[in-house]
């Protein structure tokens, strides 16, 4: 029942940067394959035994799920379509999620998944708490997701004698069991541990709007946090379409190495800081203290554009997994899938370096004032 994992030491470690061709949706003509069937793990971290960590999978579909439902007893799925749009019942009501909608079925909740078109998507399971809305800090009460924004089903429910397989995803393995009716059967709900949804287009963006970058945590749309103060299991974070209009600034992300892994996708569009390559329906893994950063290219453009204000990412989604776990890949993410980018790594062989140590000595020389003043802090 397609290839969920969780067993990190499977495979060999890898810390180069990593990049993946779109996924390879199945064809329909060599039969069918639905949610469950097309479920593949990519990497991850921890124990769902111990309640620790997570996981992220990929899923492709081209047919849904006929009398067939699952869930999860190791933690939350948060579900990122990319193609096609899902028709999910559950326990509590229907949703439908398309492209640019992402839903949250918690722990133990026992849905199927219904689909028009083939279908392809990304998955963000975590097995300690449940996702969050970021604190927001100084930004106040309003701003990046408002509650007010996330919708939950209506009451729906289906009275069927009929044959029905159950699917469990259980420490990290799957199991399945029947039964005689359907599990959609439930009459009505109350509470507020329920399955919900959430369009992007929603998300209110937080930017910098004199110079430098802000942290990319502004992007946070969802959290997982864990017992340390401020490292999450998991956060989600989008890269909307926004305007830039920072002064002397080299507006792309920063060259940079940190303590997070960093798995990003992308929906729709071209991702600013690699236009080329990275595709929709692919992805990229930057691991702990990994070097990465825009490509050449996007590296000439900046530094030698008119810092005008301007619109970046419009028709574009880009989104990121980011977690304090250092993540090890499945052999079907390095290696069954087929589709790892092998000449990843070439797309910043054409970084030159323009460092001129002439340049603060000539500034000096016409007496004008250094590039930086050192500040003195009394204590």
């Amino acid at each position: 029942m397609g290839n969920m994992r969780d067993d990190w030491n499977s495979w060999y470690p890898d810390p180069n940067q990593l990049r993946w061709h779109p996924f390879t949706i199945p064809d329909a003509a060599k039969g069918a394959v639905d949610f469950a069937e097309g479920l593949n793990t990519l990497c991850g971290a921890g124990d769902p035994k111990t309640r620790n960590g997570l996981s992220i999978h990929i899923y492709a579909c081209n047919s849904s799920m006929l009398h067939k439902c699952m869930y999860s007893s190791d933690g939350d799925f948060l579900i990122v379509p990319q193609k096609g749009a899902l028709r999910i019942l559950t326990e509590f009501g229907k949703m439908t999620v398309k492209p640019n909608e992402i839903c949250v079925i918690q722990q133990g909740m026992r849905f199927s998944v219904q689909v028009s078109e083939p279908s392809r998507g990304y998955i963000l399971e975590t097995y300690n708490k449940h996702f969050t809305l970021p604190d927001l800090g100084p930004i106040g009460a309003n701003g990046l997701a408002n509650p007010r924004d996330f919708l939950t089903p209506v009451a729906w429910f289906e009275d069927k004698e009929i044959q029905y397989t159950i699917i469990n995803k259980f420490q990290g393995k799957m199991f399945q069991a029947q039964q005689g009716h359907s599990p959609f059967d439930v009459v009505g709900w109350h509470g507020n541990y329920t399955p919900y949804k959430y369009d992007l287009d929603k998300f209110m963006v937080i930017n910098a709007v004199a110079f430098d970058h802000a942290d990319p945590s502004i992007f946070t749309v969802l959290t997982c946090q864990s017992e340390t103060a401020g490292v999450a299991i998991a956060d989600f974070v989008i890269f909307p379409p926004r305007w830039s209009v920072q002064e002397h600034t080299f507006r792309p992300p920063y060259y940079h190495r940190n303590c997070m892994s960093e798995f990003m996708g992308l929906i729709k569009g071209k991702y600013e800081a690699k236009e080329e390559g990275f595709r929709p329906g692919g992805g990229t893994l930057h691991s702990m203290m990994t070097p990465h950063g825009p490509d050449s290219e996007c590296f000439e453009k900046a530094s030698n554009a008119n810092l005008k204000a301007e619109r970046i990412a419009d028709g574009t989604m880009a989104f990121m997994f980011e977690s304090s776990f250092s993540l090890a890949l499945t052999e079907w993410g390095n290696k069954t899938c087929l589709r790892v980018d092998e000449e990843y790594y070439k797309c910043w062989q054409g970084l030159k370096s323009h460092f001129n140590p002439n340049d603060r000595l000539k500034l000096s020389e016409t007496g004008g004032e250094s590039v930086s003043k050192v500040k003195k802090f009394s204590f």
